[in-house]
């Protein structure tokens, strides 16, 4: 049985493919509760900086420091090094990751910096990377900055 929180992020993952984007969800939970939601909007917003951690953070809105050092952030893909700086810069002390395998961010930063990272390898997180990037190997390269 899936986490309902890493659900909740696979749920935004969809929500974006389904919109036309790049399936990455996430949702930021503090004391058992989401406050913050999100999935990557780069291709919708025509957004360099909308990734799926980004989006929640944002959709959490402004919040005490307090409240970023308690709480964890669920997304279906290992985080980039654009959404681990905003996990170092406000201070999130867990990240849950769906899978790596399509790719491995900077989980070794975070781990260096504090950062509790566990890596689920969910089927469900793999399987909707694996596809999106086989069909779109273009706007994934854009996605992650690479060319080709």
């Amino acid at each position: 049985m899936t986490d309902p929180f890493m659900q909740a992020a696979i749920d935004e993952a969809r929500r974006g493919l389904a919109e036309g984007g790049i399936p990455i969800g996430s949702v930021l939970v503090h004391r058992g509760e989401i406050i913050g939601r999100g999935h990557n909007r780069r291709i919708q917003k025509g957004s360099p900086i909308l990734h799926g951690e980004m989006d929640a953070l944002e959709n959490a809105g402004r919040l005490p420091a307090a409240i970023y050092r308690k709480s964890v952030l669920y997304t279906t893909l290992s985080p980039c090094a654009m959404c681990t700086g905003a996990i170092l810069l406000y201070g999130i002390p867990r990240v849950i990751v769906g899978e790596n395998r399509t790719f491995t961010g900077e989980e070794k930063l975070l781990r260096q910096r504090g950062v509790a990272v566990e890596v689920l390898q969910d089927a469900t997180c793999i399987a909707l990377m694996s596809e999106f990037i086989a069909a779109n190997p273009t706007l994934w390269n854009e996605d992650t900055g690479e060319e080709g």
